[in-house]
């Protein structure tokens, strides 16, 4: 019988009930994970802050944190201008230091909170985030392991429990989930060659499993279940210590370990780069196919994919320049 993930929600108790109605609609109808609605909760209180502060408080910017957003009315909210969005986004550049994507990241959640408002609930009667561009965000690819990289860690996995960090490992360099999608497995969720994974917003999606996965889990599962059975604990990967489900904190201590140990320590190497090594060597193994990609990573659009595309791009770049003929120039006669 399948077994339920357990569904965490945060308490937002300190916030105004308008706020709250927004994030409890984001969990229990849109299905976002509680992780994303948090951030949504951290932008709009922070938000709310600054339009508290400017309207009523008259504090000190340095004492924005300070300030209570309980008691603010839905009135306050009718007369929030899209001036007023521009000037805390000046804020948070000029005051906290944002970044573009930590500028975009709140000017997002400012976009849904006005959003349900104007189209869901019909409480306003504009969205004054509407014609607001995102900030320009220069695009970095994303830091991977090449393929001799990602053997040499595979080669050191030698841990306290080298079955269990190895299939992780493995799993993250061949299937490209996210750290809490691997946490998130149950031994019940491989059947033969395929594994069930619940992604972003309970979205539930197949990952079909290689040899060398099969292997692994296959060693891994046999030396599990000689610590505890999948009746009493479900989770596939557990903590040899408490015999429960196995940590996302604890998963990235192991893997920072590894790398280490690889020699590959120090070098902005994480968790999360894993996932996009994964899908930098399934593309560049030949698996071209976006859509094909975009459901093995889990990504909502294929725009999010296709940035590993331009990976080829740039090594193609770099090895033009890198051509022995590069520097030639014809002398003149």
């Amino acid at each position: 019988m399948a077994h339920s993930k357990p569904v965490i929600y945060t308490d937002y108790s300190d916030g105004p009930d308008f706020l709250k109605d927004f994030l409890n609609y984001q969990l229990t109808i849109r299905g976002l994970s509680a992780r994303t609605v948090e951030s949504y909760y951290i932008d709009l209180k922070l938000f709310f802050k600054y339009i508290k502060m400017k309207r009523i408080s008259k504090v000190d910017n340095d004492l924005i944190d300070e300030i209570s957003i309980s008691d603010i009315s839905f009135d306050m909210v009718k007369t929030v201008t899209q001036s007023d969005i521009l000037e805390f986004l000046y804020f948070v550049m000029n005051e906290r230091n944002n970044s573009a994507s930590a500028r975009s990241r709140k000017l997002s959640s400012l976009r849904g909170f006005f959003k349900y408002y104007t189209t869901k609930v019909n409480k306003l009667d504009s969205n004054p985030c509407e014609n607001i561009e995102m900030p320009a965000n220069k695009k970095r690819l994303p830091k991977y392991l090449t393929l001799e990289q990602s053997m040499e860690l595979l080669s050191n996995t030698d841990t306290d429990f080298p079955q269990r960090d190895y299939c992780m490992i493995m799993l993250f360099l061949n299937c490209g989930m996210r750290i809490s999608e691997l946490v998130g497995i149950d031994v019940n969720d491989i059947v033969d060659d395929t594994m069930r994974i619940i992604g972003k917003g309970n979205k539930e999606r197949t990952v079909y499993l290689n040899d060398g996965c099969i292997r692994a889990v296959t060693d891994y599962i046999i030396e599990r279940n000689k610590i505890i059975s999948p009746d009493k604990e479900p989770a596939l990967f557990i903590s040899k210590r408490t015999r429960k489900r196995i940590t996302v904190r604890r998963v990235q201590q192991i893997v920072t370990g590894c790398l280490q140990k690889a020699g590959l320590g120090g070098q902005g190497f994480s968790t999360h780069k894993l996932r996009h090594t994964a899908a930098t060597l399934l593309y560049r193994s030949g698996s071209r196919d976006m859509l094909a990609l975009k459901e093995i990573l889990g990504h909502e659009h294929v725009s999010t994919t296709e940035i590993y595309t331009h990976i080829s791009d740039e090594e193609l770049k770099k090895a033009a320049k890198g051509s022995p003929l590069a520097t030639f120039k014809k002398k003149s006669k």
